[in-house]
């Protein structure tokens, strides 16, 4: 038969680390994975390096649901940067149940195509938390302040979309291979740290979230590199800016009207050795 499903979920960047903060918030941006399900073997194989696909399939079988055919095989398409912070596991996990719900015929609500991500994240390794909020962000547009240690139709504290996107673009400066690993424990010594960006996002200011997160995940990572950079994009001209998820990836929020602050960021971080990438919020 060949392609018997297809499925998408979006890449997102932090506005608060589960690991620092206690609660997780990502949200969603305009970079995604698409993924096709085939009872065939394609030519060319899935990309999935950290086997997430594979535990997608064995989340599903254990809760119940059927596989579409004895032997499953997966084509991957995604504009997400891999290993940056930028929820690529959560987006390809979300990606890979829609195609299984497609190919069933399966209705899942969001919340338990949440769930499912976050268990095929655990059991694939890529994520310590179930990085509840990266699926969220992986779903649908906005935000959500999440408690990861409950289902997710339960752990959803705040939530909102976020306001006039069109008015912003996100800068995404990747910086190459991660080299450092998050350390739980570093990550709680840091708590008063993130307490900056829990309170920011309680009042309403996501971009304040955004860079507080990322100077107290940048201490918890020992990354000055990465803190030096962020603050440099900050007088550069942006209005936010911080490591998202453990990095090394660094997001900025620019005003979309001024395109020559913009075109400057950009060159400046060319100049350093940095490419950079483009998007927007992600919104419907």
């Amino acid at each position: 038969m060949g392609v018997i499903g297809e499925g998408e979920g979006h890449g997102g960047i932090s506005l608060l680390h589960a690991l620092g903060a206690g609660y997780g918030c990502s949200i969603g941006v305009d970079l995604s994975t698409k993924v096709r399900l085939r009872d065939n073997e394609p030519g060319k194989g899935a990309d999935d390096p950290n086997g997430v696909l594979a535990a997608v399939v064995d989340v599903w079988v254990e809760a119940g649901l059927e596989k579409p055919a004895e032997e499953l095989f997966w084509q991957v398409r995604s504009s997400v940067p891999v290993g940056q912070g930028l929820k690529s596991s959560a987006a390809v996990s979300v990606a890979g149940i829609r195609a299984l719900c497609a190919a069933t015929g399966v209705v899942l609500e969001n919340t338990d195509i949440v769930d499912l991500s976050s268990r095929a994240q655990l059991a694939s390794g890529v994520s310590m938390t179930g990085s509840v909020d990266d699926a969220w962000a992986a779903v649908e547009p906005g935000w959500k302040v999440v408690n990861p240690n409950l289902p997710a139709a339960e752990g959803v504290i705040l939530q909102d979309i976020f306001p006039k996107p069109e008015e912003w673009k996100v800068l995404i400066v990747p910086r190459g291979d991660r080299e450092l690993l998050p350390d739980p424990q570093r990550f709680a010594q840091m708590s008063p740290q993130f307490e900056k960006a829990i309170s920011a996002i309680e009042q309403g200011g996501v971009l304040v979230s955004l860079t507080e997160n990322g100077r107290a995940t940048a201490n918890a990572l020992g990354d000055g590199q990465g803190r030096r950079l962020a603050n440099d994009l900050l007088v550069w001209g942006a209005r936010a800016a911080g490591i998202t998820g453990s990095g090394p990836a660094i997001a900025a929020f620019v005003p979309a009207y001024n395109e020559s602050t913009l075109r400057r960021i950009i060159q400046l971080c060319e100049q350093r050795g940095h490419e950079t990438l483009v998007t927007d919020i992600w919104s419907e």
